[in-house]
This record gives structure tokens, C-alpha cells and sequence, in this order.
């Protein structure tokens, strides 16, 4: 067999490697020449950026205690019904929730939502830690705006449950 190759298991030598490459061979290769840059002054680096002690601490804080939040509120959400049962009970509405369906869908969004941005203010706060930057008030912005987003997740089946858009009407007059 007059195949040049190498076969499955062995090596190419690197001229073998240069010709199946369609370079020239190493004896035939032209000088390379490297420029170099002219030296620059060194310059005054910029100062590293110190870390904050007690913005880790708080932040890690606020991240945890956030996440606590997260798996009870987020476990809650899950069975919908119940939980609204209770806040419906404790602001004082007389009935049940019935509005099952949307209760589970809803419920369901609320929990990923929940999950969803504590994930996000968890990622934006360690990369401003890891940055050096005061990262204490992200914990702080990621659960109002969580909390938004979830508020409105809950209030949906919450306007279409009979019970809880009776005592609005009433409790407005109308």
C-alpha cells in the first residue's frame, strides 16, 4: 500500500502535518519576523477597587433571607387555593376562593417568577461582589420588582374569584 497517510491510531510527524496542511516544509519555511512594540513609560495603574466587608456581609445576607422567602412563598403559591383561603380570611372576605383553574395557573407563573428573579438579583449582586462594587441595595431592588411582578401574578385569579370581587364591591360603596 502506498498510502502516505497516517492510519487510525498513529502519529503524523510534523512534516506530515505541514504537507497535509499545504505548508512548506520546515527547512523551507521563511524566517519569522516579530516586530516589537517600542517600550511605553509604565503608567500609574488604577487603584484596585477594595472590597467591602460589610457590603458582603449584608448583601449575602439579604440573598439568603431572600431565598428562604422564595422556597416558602414559592412552595404556597403552588397549592393557590389554600393560600388564598388564608389571606382571604385574615383581610376578612366571607367565602372561599373558587377560581381554581386560574389559581393553579397563576399560582404556578407566581412560583416561577419568584424563582426566576431571585435567580437574576442573586447573579447582578455576587458579580458586583466579585467586582468590588457595593452590592447591598440589589437584594433590595430585585424584591420590589419581584414582588411586583408576582403581585400582579396573584391579583389576576384573585379578580375572578365571586367572594373577593363581592367584598371589593362592597367595601367601595357600590
Amino acid at each position: 500500500m502506498s498510502d502516505q497517510r497516517p492510519q487510525y491510531g498513529e502519529l503524523a510527524t510534523p512534516e506530515e502535518q505541514r504537507r497535509a496542511a499545504g505548508l512548506p516544509p520546515l527547512d523551507q519555511a521563511p524566517p519569522v519576523l516579530v516586530e516589537q512594540a517600542p517600550v511605553a513609560p509604565t503608567a500609574v495603574e488604577a487603584p484596585v477597587k477594595r472590597s467591602h466587608p460589610v457590603d458582603r456581609v449584608i448583601t449575602i445576607g439579604l440573598l439568603a433571607y431572600g431565598l428562604i422567602n422564595v422556597v416558602m412563598t414559592g412552595l404556597s403559591y403552588l397549592d393557590f387555593a389554600t393560600a388564598m383561603n388564608e389571606v382571604m380570611r385574615i383581610v376578612g372576605v366571607e367565602g372561599e376562593f373558587t377560581n381554581y383553574a386560574q389559581g393553579r395557573l397563576w399560582g404556578t407563573i407566581a412560583a416561577i417568577v419568584l424563582v426566576v428573579g431571585w435567580s437574576l438579583t442573586a447573579a447582578v449582586a455576587i458579580r458586583r461582589l466579585r467586582r468590588g462594587l457595593v452590592a447591598w441595595w440589589v437584594p433590595l431592588v430585585g424584591a420590589v420588582v419581584t414582588m411586583i411582578a408576582t403581585s400582579i401574578c396573584v391579583a389576576i385569579p384573585l379578580m375572578g374569584d365571586p367572594a373577593f370581587m363581592e367584598y371589593i364591591a362592597r367595601s367601595s360603596g357600590s
